[in-house]
């Protein structure tokens, strides 16, 4: 019996619709984790200011792992995706095999760093004594449970390079169901269940990630067959991995800038009180979620533009980028008016602390206003990573994060307080989403040569 051919599903259809439909259906998945993160800010909010802010604190550390997840998953993707649109099944199957391997390797080596660097690493970006137990508490079982965080995203970006954005929504949303369940359970220590507080929470996030764990493996050996169990030889692996690093490496390090960016600026923001703290990483989560399908958009356009220019199809990219960009400015534009309008009642959703509500309203009024060229700048690194150009699209971010938005931050702390702060920010993602979008015409035109 032949094995499952992974076939190349986007070089073909209507552009539009393609793209529509695969960022519905990654949607639901990404404001799903999205929500999970919204989910643990509100029942950890209603323990109190400082579990609160213990667990803005966190946040930084959790994107950066977050981050070498993603640019392993992005770099496993875009190599995949091209060996689809090749119609190479032997070559997809190892590269997948070969990533999550890989994965695994880089976990062991964080969960032993992080757990050894938690009290020293947080004190440096600012937490008190008072904060620091329960950081503590909390990401000693976030740490164990990292392998359930990293080889899931690998995983589903290998299933998303097939074109198949459905069923890695349905596997974060299986996630976000468990956790949504057992956080107030184990949090409050409803019914037979302990009450754990923000323990509760982080045990609630490592059970719900190995759901994900679970299901994304079944999918990838049992119904894609993109998992090969046959004995490589280690040319083979260490091929695969140099594919893989070469665009996974620069992604994944751009994008650690960004969490190490937001740690920065939580350090400046902490010199305005820990209920700044607990604003600012609010704020933070909101963000996320206003910029949730323009990063469902961006996971789904990676391997569209992967599969069509692998089959040489270059106009069929040009269409999609033009439209995926007209696609960010109008969303956003939208969910600023929202955000703008609703930001009072949004900040008190998650405390009741006039300060902690006045910051996040205050972040809500000023930030969104450059959403929209922070979503070209998403959509604009993702076709640089799937045109083999990681470099120049960790240089963007790098522009964007440490030579624009952290010296601003400090100017703008220094002139106005928190607004100049926030204000930093705009426009450090307006800035870079005008150049973003220069970079990456340029280089397509060369591609097409």
């Amino acid at each position: 019996m032949q094995p499952k051919r992974t076939t190349a599903k986007l070089i073909e259809g209507p552009i539009g619709n393609t793209l529509t439909k695969m960022t519905i259906a990654m949607t639901l998945g990404m404001v799903g984790m999205v929500a999970f993160n919204l989910i643990d800010t509100f029942f950890v909010g209603k323990l109190g200011t400082d579990q609160l802010a213990a667990l803005s604190f966190t946040f930084p550390v959790v994107l950066i792992v977050n981050s070498i997840a993603l640019g392993l998953g992005f770099g496993a993707s875009a190599v995949i995706s091209r060996a689809i649109g090749v119609g190479d099944h032997h070559k997809v199957q190892r590269l997948t095999t070969d990533s999550l391997l890989l994965s695994i390797i880089i976990v062991i080596g964080f969960v032993t760093l992080g757990l050894l660097t938690i009290a020293p690493l947080f004190k440096a970006m600012g937490a008190t004594s008072k904060i620091i137990p329960y950081i503590k508490t909390y990401m000693e079982i976030w740490y164990i449970g990292m392998p359930f965080v990293v080889v899931p995203m690998v995983g589903n970006n290998a299933i998303r390079a097939t074109g198949d954005a459905k069923t890695p929504s349905i596997i974060m949303l299986i996630a976000v169901c468990v956790n949504t369940i057992l956080d107030p359970l184990l949090i409050f220590g409803i019914g037979p269940f302990p009450q754990l507080g923000i323990q509760g929470a982080a045990i609630a996030t490592v059970i719900s990630r190995f759901t994900t764990f679970s299901v994304a493996l079944w999918v990838l050996i049992k119904r894609e067959k993109m998992i090969s169990f046959d004995i490589p030889r280690i040319t083979e692996i260490i091929n695969s991995w140099k594919q893989v690093l070469f665009i996974g490496v620069p992604i994944a390090g751009s994008r650690i800038i960004i969490p190490i960016t937001i740690g920065i600026i939580t350090r400046i923001v902490s010199s305005y009180g820990i209920k700044a703290v607990a604003g600012f990483g609010v704020a933070s989560r909101i963000e996320f979620f206003s910029l949730a399908v323009v990063r469902a958009l961006a996971s789904v356009f990676g391997p569209f533009i992967g599969q069509n220019l692998g089959a040489r199809k270059f106009d069929r990219v040009h269409t999609a980028i033009r439209i995926s960009y007209r696609f960010s400015i109008l969303w956003e534009i939208a969910i600023l008016i929202l955000l703008v309008s609703f930001r009072n009642t949004l900040a008190g959703f998650f405390n009741d602390d006039p300060q902690v509500i006045s910051t996040i309203a205050l972040y809500l009024l000023i930030v969104p206003i450059s959403y929209s060229m922070q979503g070209i700048f998403l959509l604009s690194t993702t076709a640089l990573n799937v045109m083999h150009k990681p470099l120049h699209a960790a240089g963007l971010t790098i522009i964007q994060m440490l030579i624009l938005c952290i010296p601003l931050a400090l100017l703008g702390s220094y002139l106005f307080g928190l607004t100049g702060i926030f204000a930093a920010i705009a426009l450090s993602y307006i800035v870079s989403g005008f150049i973003s979008r220069i970079v990456l015409f340029r280089f397509f035109n060369i591609e097409i040569k």
